[in-house]
């Protein structure tokens, strides 16, 4: 078999760039491999990242701004696309997650939304409101990153998921199983980006497919680079290894405290965003520190625990047993200082990255998105209905052909 040749084109909460991953693919499920052939992350340009992250933070937008911030986005993505394939032979197939700019988990009440007493459905309509459906929102349409690069793209991936009931997210518990399963042991993959979510690999064997657990940690590295951005005057996106928390002392007081929040008790699966865990919430925090004269080093210190304590708590809480390994990815796992506290807590488990088995832990993320598009093409279902609460497996993600001449 004549592997495929894929481009994943991924940008997370932190929306600090577009992570792109050039592979070569064969097989499909159990069989499937996977060869990195080229990883880079693009950045946004600096004005276009302040408008994402504004929506994202509940700015008002008309819609003629969000069509133009939609098509500016397709196409960093599209060049993005271009740019990761120079020096090697063309990809025939693009998958591109774009960019959230919002996210509703199901179970949301539109009663509970302030500018919806006048757009519900009248009673009088044969079809009742689906109140309890989630909603997200992904920039960077793909019909126009085809036209551009004259390449198929697969994107709008998590609608599919929804439709059914599901969150939509974690999308990657599929591809996490199929890449970093283990014969004989329990591993749990960490992703850590801006918002983190976890999938369990119980050992494969005896339905183990059915006993995968995912869901939304909680924040990741999103309050983290609120925080440095705020304490730099935006001098610095982000705690470079985690030092400048390393420099400080974590006050556990505010970590039990922060750690009461409804959303870590929630059971799986669940999801979460810059919603909850955004600049709103940072200021709360930043306002909670206050009353224990923590330095920004501390204040750093402290939200670091927060990650890890929330990562390690809902371990405990929601895991049939504790795994033999913990694989972490994403930007985060290059957080030395918040790797150092995992390790503290978790004891006896083992903490590497996806490196050590494989997979590429900077670039995972755009990887499983090149799978979900591969097996898009394929027919085959990229969802996990035990992790994302769907009502069943599907195909995931919508097909722009390319059409005309770019």
């Amino acid at each position: 078999m004549h592997p495929t040749r894929v481009i994943g084109l991924m940008s997370g909460t932190s929306v600090d760039g577009i992570d792109a991953a050039l592979v070569e693919i064969v097989g499909t499920d159990l069989d499937l491999k996977v060869e990195l052939l080229a990883g880079k992350t693009y950045p946004y340009p600096a004005a276009l990242r302040e408008k994402i992250l504004a929506i994202c933070g509940g700015a008002p937008i008309s819609m003629a701004e969000l069509a133009a911030i939609d098509d500016a986005i397709a196409l960093v993505f599209a060049q993005a696309a271009q740019n990761i394939q120079v020096g090697y032979p063309p990809a025939t197939l693009i998958g591109s997650h774009g960019q959230t700019v919002y996210h509703r988990p199901p179970g949301f009440s539109i009663s509970e939304n302030s500018v919806s007493g006048n757009i519900l459905p009248s009673h009088q309509s044969p079809f009742p409101y689906p109140q309890s459906l989630g909603y997200s929102l992904q920039l960077g349409r793909g019909a126009l990153i085809s036209r551009l690069t004259g390449i198929t793209t697969i994107s709008n991936f998590r609608v599919a998921d929804i439709a059914v009931g599901g969150h939509g997210a974690p999308l990657v518990p599929r591809v996490d199983a199929y890449l970093l399963s283990h014969p004989q042991e329990a591993r749990c993959i960490q992703n850590v980006g801006g918002i983190g979510n976890v999938t369990y690999l119980p050992p494969r064997r005896d339905d183990w497919l059915n006993q995968i657990l995912a869901w939304d940690t909680g924040p990741g590295n999103s309050l983290l680079d609120l925080a440095v951005q705020y304490f730099s005057n935006g001098a610095k996106s982000y705690d470079e290894n985690g030092s400048w928390a390393a420099s400080g002392s974590p006050c556990y007081p505010l970590v039990e405290k922060w750690l009461s929040q409804d959303y870590f008790r929630l059971p799986p699966p669940k999801s979460t965003g810059r919603e909850l865990f955004g600049v709103t919430y940072l200021h709360q925090c930043l306002q909670d520190c206050q009353a224990y004269q923590l330095s920004p080093a501390d204040v750093l210190a402290t939200i670091t625990e927060l990650t890890a304590a929330s990562i390690v708590n809902s371990y405990h809480a929601f895991l049939p047993r504790m795994p033999k390994c913990l694989l972490l990815c994403g930007g985060g796992s290059q957080n030395l200082y918040l790797k150092h506290r995992l390790e503290l807590l978790l004891k006896s488990v083992k903490v590497l990255t996806t490196d050590e088995a494989g997979v590429s832990a900077e670039f995972k993320e755009a990887i499983a998105f090149a799978i979900l598009a591969y097996w898009r093409q394929l027919g085959l279902p990229g969802n996990l209905p035990v992790a994302t609460g769907a009502d069943q497996e599907v195909v995931l993600g919508e097909v722009h052909p390319v059409t005309g001449d770019k």
